[in-house]
């Protein structure tokens, strides 16, 4: 059986190392992933009550439009219902997206590096990806990816901030942005890691809907709510535009646990606000080391850094690894001495500084 062709040359997405199989191949009883962004934190005791309660209710279908949750979010966020739809994470409507829009004859726009996942499915549904470097300071080009859009473009994929580099987009440069695209072009803006931020210039993407029907607002609840293993996210734009996404739409495709855990944890802002600020302070702790051992790192605006450590970047990874310590170097980034750490707790920080410190008196400058 021959699959598409269009699709033969795509790399399967590879995920952090598991804890268990570093574990299992290097003999190490004690190990720390800082590899995916999680939250070291875990999630709302609130959410932790809310799945104990469905345990019940496995039998059951759940609820295949989220009503319940859609409610809950719209009023949070000031929109109406038929303005969000949910996905198995934020990735599943990305990928509901691609499916609904793009075909072989459009063309559409990332930054690069950036998250994988808008090229994946784009190339999926045959459509053409230009992807734009970002900038020195690892930042999407906004200019240079409006000097791309042409009569055939059908997307711009904005990852803010984005992941890998961890830098922001203000809302100045967003809302430029936004003015200067043609309004026949959709703008996805992957908000993954928004409530991470605290910068004070990050964009009210939501209220920029209210001008920008061509926009489409992506949010999660895998990283600072902590919900992860649930796969549960969201899109938020204009309600024709949710419509074309729910018609590609599988039945059922969110859980009864992950809906009352998203419930639940929608509206915990302690827990929230808690997990914001001891993330603002790991960052600063480590980039005050970062500082200090004279290595240079992007702005951090999510829960996560990216540090040129000078040296080969999978030689560093392979070194703490060894050391009990998962952190992320991926060739495909096109940064070689580069590595993305994510932010853990104070215990977990001081760990990885003091493997770290270790490692680059191991492997050599390049």
């Amino acid at each position: 059986m021959q699959p598409k062709q269009n699709i033969v040359h795509l790399p399967v997405y590879q995920p952090g190392k598991p804890i268990d199989e570093v574990k299992r191949e290097l003999g190490l009883t004690e190990v720390i992933k800082l590899a995916s962004n999680e939250n070291p934190f875990g999630c709302s005791p609130k959410a932790k009550e809310a799945i104990a309660a469905m345990l019940d209710q496995v039998s059951i279908y759940p609820d295949g439009g989220a009503v319940e949750l859609t409610n809950a979010v719209a009023g949070k966020l000031g929109v109406q219902p038929n303005q969000i739809i949910f996905g198995l994470g934020s990735d599943e409507v990305i990928l509901m997206i691609a499916r609904a829009f793009l075909t072989p004859e459009d063309e559409t726009i990332t930054a690069y590096p950036t998250f994988p996942q808008y090229k994946h499915n784009a190339e999926v549904e045959g459509a053409k990806v230009i992807e734009v470097p970002v900038d020195a300071n690892g930042k999407h080009d906004l200019q240079a990816m409006l000097g791309k859009v042409n009569s055939r473009t059908k997307i711009v994929w904005v990852c803010n901030p984005n992941n890998p580099t961890g830098t922001m987009l203000s809302e100045a440069e967003i809302t430029a942005f936004l003015e200067a695209v043609p309004k026949n072009v959709m703008v996805v803006l992957d908000e993954a890691y928004a409530e991470y931020n605290v910068s004070g210039q990050y964009p009210d993407s939501v209220k920029l809907l209210e001008k920008h029907n061509n926009v489409v607002v992506l949010r999660t609840f895998s990283k600072i709510y902590g919900l992860a293993s649930l796969r549960i996210g969201y899109g938020v734009g204009h309600p024709d535009v949710v419509r074309s996404i729910n018609q590609v739409r599988e039945p059922f495709n969110t859980t009864s646990f992950a809906q009352k855990a998203a419930l639940a944890a929608v509206n915990d802002d302690a827990f929230i606000e808690s997990c914001r600020e001891a993330n603002a302070n790991g960052i600063r702790k480590l980039t005050a080391k970062f500082a200090e051992l004279g290595l240079p790192y992007f702005d951090a605006h999510g829960n996560f850094i990216m540090v040129d450590v000078k040296r080969d970047g999978n030689a560093v990874f392979q070194g703490l690894l060894r050391k009990g310590i998962i952190i992320r170097h991926d060739p495909s980034w096109g940064y070689p001495t580069m590595i993305r750490v994510t932010v853990g707790s104070e215990e977990q920080n001081n760990k990885f500084l003091g493997a770290l410190e270790q490692v680059l008196s191991e492997v050599a400058v390049s």
